[in-house]
């Protein structure tokens, strides 16, 4: 395919996504959103619009593939290096909740109080997040209406990114160091490395959390609007549900995602496994949010740290969500060789988690026919910029507990290890379902 056979592809793409996306969203209620509309359009609230977000992912993916094939390289350079996902959460962290105090923000009035609080509009209006209805006043729209503390994502969004800026500024150091630069202990990464410069030696990121009980309880409710965000809870309409009986819920947290599946099919017999401390937390959840799924005993909490035990033997479903990409192959492998072990013949074990796209074609010709969405030619065979968010999450999980994205080979090999299959696959746009049985 010639070059400029490949960019009017590229627009054929974008266009056809595009004229898509719009008749997803007419579906709903004949009405197309802009990035002006000052209230959300009922898609947006929808936790199962994967039609959408692999649109979006096309015409993400090809929209950047199209300026990268067209600009002047430097330009392109100099906006991948503004990609910095640490500065952004931290002006977004800010914004959150001054989104949720008035429809519109005077920000010379903020001025006198905070001068040059101003550049955080200024930054932000420029990405389409608020309307400037007038001179430094600004209007909540569709955009930043989701970044309110009221809202799920509101508490998720901030924290993306977050929690490595500092790794990331020790990066080179750390992968010249001899004791860091090779290791796969979760102990020995970069934000590791930053935080002994300061004194503070931990096993794991996650010792944080065990230090800190806000930073516990808001790294909880992250998870929660996680599920908005990244669409996760679109598994409870993808996946057959209805032809199981019993659900344990591995890694649970607080209920984020068996409080949605207990609602949504309340044949379920669910059980809900974390460490102690953390099923803690759940039971207060559930009575507050699910009381009716405890009055009926569809619900059971079991104390689990699944390093060292096997959950609950033999249930329908053991469910994982985005818990094994925190985790370097060997802790990674002990979680699954776990989870096979508590499994019956019939048990199905699902993976909630990113699944990385093929570098190149030829590398993995069994993706499509196992569920897993391929790119078109002459899209980047990863999707590009469409899965970005998978490619930022594979730095931030090196950076912080030297985890990884895995491709589906990788994840294939990591099964087969612990005695697994892959039966299929569920591409969910920004994450997959990958459901294992027993080898």
């Amino acid at each position: 395919m010639s070059g400029e056979a490949q960019l009017e592809a590229l627009l054929e793409i974008i266009n056809s996504s595009a004229r898509q996306a719009i008749a997803e969203y007419k579906k709903e209620c004949n009405n197309v959103p802009t990035i002006n509309s000052a209230e959300l359009h009922p898609l947006d609230s929808s936790i199962d619009n994967v039609v959408l977000r692999k649109v979006i992912r096309l015409l993400e993916g090809a929209c950047q593939q199209l300026c990268a094939s067209l600009a002047p390289p430097q330009r392109t350079a100099l906006n991948a290096s503004h990609f910095l996902v640490s500065f952004n959460a931290t002006i977004l962290f800010v914004l959150t909740s001054l989104a949720g105090k008035a429809s519109q923000m005077s920000w010379i009035n903020i001025q006198r109080r905070r001068a040059n609080w101003h550049v955080f509009s200024v930054y932000w209006a420029s990405k389409g997040m608020f309307k400037e209805v007038d001179r430094d006043v600004f209007a909540n729209n569709r955009l930043s209406l989701v970044i309110k503390s009221t809202c799920k994502a509101g508490y998720f969004l901030p924290t993306v990114g977050s929690g490595t800026s500092q790794g990331a500024s020790a990066l080179f150091d750390a992968l010249c160091d001899p004791e860091y630069g090779a290791s796969h202990d979760p102990g020995k990464t970069a934000l590791h490395y930053a935080m002994k410069q300061k004194g503070m030696v931990l096993s794991n990121v996650f010792d944080v959390l065990e230090m800190n009980e806000e930073k516990n309880k808001k790294f909880h409710r992250a998870m929660a609007g996680a599920g908005e965000v990244l669409g996760l809870l679109s598994v409870l309409h993808q996946y057959p549900w209805d032809e199981v009986s019993t659900v344990c819920d591995v890694g649970a947290s607080i209920g984020t995602f068996s409080i949605p599946l207990a609602k949504a099919y309340p044949h379920l017999k669910i059980t809900n496994q974390d460490l102690e401390r953390v099923v803690a937390q759940a039971e207060d959840v559930w009575k507050r949010e699910a009381p009716e799924a405890l009055e009926e005993q569809r619900i059971d909490f079991v104390p689990l740290n699944f390093f060292e035990e096997a959950p609950v033997a033999g249930k329908d479903v053991y469910y994982l969500r985005v818990i094994i990409h925190d985790w370097p192959d060997a802790e990674a492998l002990a979680i699954l060789c776990n989870v096979r072990k508590a499994m019956a013949p019939h048990s199905r074990f699902l993976i909630h988690d990113y699944v990385v796209g093929s570098p190149n074609r030829s590398s993995d010709p069994a993706a499509g026919n196992i569920g897993i969405d391929v790119a078109p030619e002459p899209m980047l065979p990863g999707f590009g910029a469409g899965n970005a968010l998978v490619y930022q999450q594979d730095l931030d999980m090196l950076i912080s507990n030297n985890g990884k994205e895995r491709l589906l080979d990788e994840w294939t090999d990591l099964a087969t290890a612990a005695g697994l299959r892959l039966e299929k696959a569920y591409d969910l746009g920004d994450t997959a379902v990958l459901d294992f049985r027993v080898a």
